[in-house]
């Protein structure tokens, strides 16, 4: 399986191999993708100071962004850290803006209102991304998004993520000769709405609510940047799990055409037909997808990586108990029904237009339907990022 965070790592020289298979249909196995495709930058956010950054590595896996005039820029490594970039690479937006994008991988393209982001440079050339973490990085208290994308020599692969947190509202559309596939994302409002909705939750999930300098709720962070507030949160849940499939069978479509594997849980451990073993999670591992039992080692087997997304989807989703079928007949109307549950991912999603986005990182696992808030295209002509209001 390549999942969405493999895809953003792969570079224009990595091979699609089999036994990895993407999560969407219609991927292509070769292309030949153009040079270049065109980013049109929209100003639909009621602001009239927007700038955007673009930021990746390119095939060579040198450090590249766009500078403001768009030109590519491949900066040298400093001599300290925390260097502030010596080059503007603050793409003015105004109303709209279009630039030309050459092919890179693990790319970001950020918006920001109001004012332009502090970048900085660590020796290597490694760039310090800005931070909504840390309270003392000069763009914290700044209203910014990002969407991400890989564009290499195969396709233009491009998403909306939440995994993070939301933010200032994105929405994307990619054109190609096939038409054009867009996802919408959040609304303008977007941030209030969900701030709201968490706040009335209660328990732990107020936390995730970043406030800005006004006062007014700036972003809401995804709950595994909080784990430890919700230790123990989701045990109930995971024991009767554990509990059920002690008698039950698992079965488990890699959808790959490897599988399936089924599973029972002998002793707490969750034993595959192919010998791949899952110790009981906690909640972190659940939230972050990629720790504990969840945590894809090196020389893990393709059938572990195929079996880690559909688990670590089901439990954030809470459907394990519902559905021992993954993901076959797996139902957006019946996710996030339990009390204990990813109610980020629940809140987040009951605002998406079409249930489109990622909220948690293998939130496109799907039995068919696409839930994901991806486009791709092996001839991919204009990416579209329009930019909405944080604030209806």
């Amino acid at each position: 399986m390549l999942s969405r965070r493999a895809f953003l790592g792969l570079s224009a020289a990595t091979a699609v191999t089999a036994g990895t298979a993407p999560l969407w249909p219609g991927f292509p196995q070769a292309a030949a993708t153009p040079a270049t495709f065109a980013l049109d930058l929209v100003n639909s956010s009621g602001s009239g100071t927007v700038y955007a950054y673009v930021t990746g590595f390119a095939p060579d896996n040198r450090l590249v962004l766009l500078a403001a005039d768009g030109s590519p820029y491949y900066p040298s490594s400093p001599s300290s850290t925390l260097t502030p970039l010596p080059v503007d690479c603050a793409i003015p937006v105004g109303s709209g803006r279009r630039v030309t994008v050459p092919r890179m991988y693990g790319a970001r393209i950020y918006v920001v209102t109001g004012s332009k982001l502090d970048f900085f440079l660590n020796p290597g050339p490694a760039l310090v991304h800005p931070s909504f973490l840390n309270t003392s990085d000069p763009n914290y208290g700044r209203n910014w998004s990002f969407a991400e994308f890989t564009f290499n020599d195969v396709q233009l692969f491009a998403n909306i993520s939440y995994v993070d947190f939301v933010g200032l509202p994105l929405g994307i559309a990619l054109t190609s000769s096939a038409g054009t596939q867009s996802v919408q994302g959040l609304p303008a409002g977007s941030v209030d709405a969900v701030a709201s909705a968490l706040s009335g939750q209660g328990g732990a999930w107020p936390q995730l609510i970043q406030n800005g300098p006004d006062g007014r709720p700036l972003r809401v962070l995804s709950a595994h940047h909080k784990a430890s507030q919700f230790a123990g949160y989701l045990d109930g849940y995971i024991d009767q799990v554990w509990q059920k499939y002690s008698s039950q069978t698992l079965t488990v479509d890699p959808q790959n055409g490897t599988g399936p594997f089924t599973g029972r849980v002998t002793n707490g451990v969750l034993t595959f037909n192919n010998g791949e073993t899952f110790s009981k999670p906690s909640t972190a591992d659940v939230w972050s997808c990629d720790s504990g039992p969840f945590a894809i080692a090196a020389g893990a087997s393709n059938a572990r990586k195929a079996i880690i997304p559909r688990l670590a989807a089901a439990l954030n989703r809470t459907t394990l108990l519902a559905n021992p079928n993954q993901p076959t007949g797996e139902n957006p109307a019946q996710f996030y029904q339990n009390a204990q549950t990813n109610h980020y991912a629940r809140v987040v999603h009951s605002r998406l237009p079409g249930n489109r986005g990622y909220a948690f990182p293998y939130d496109d696992v799907t039995p068919g339907p696409d839930f994901s808030g991806s486009v791709f295209a092996g001839d991919p002509q204009v990416l579209t990022v329009t930019v909405r209001a944080t604030h209806a």
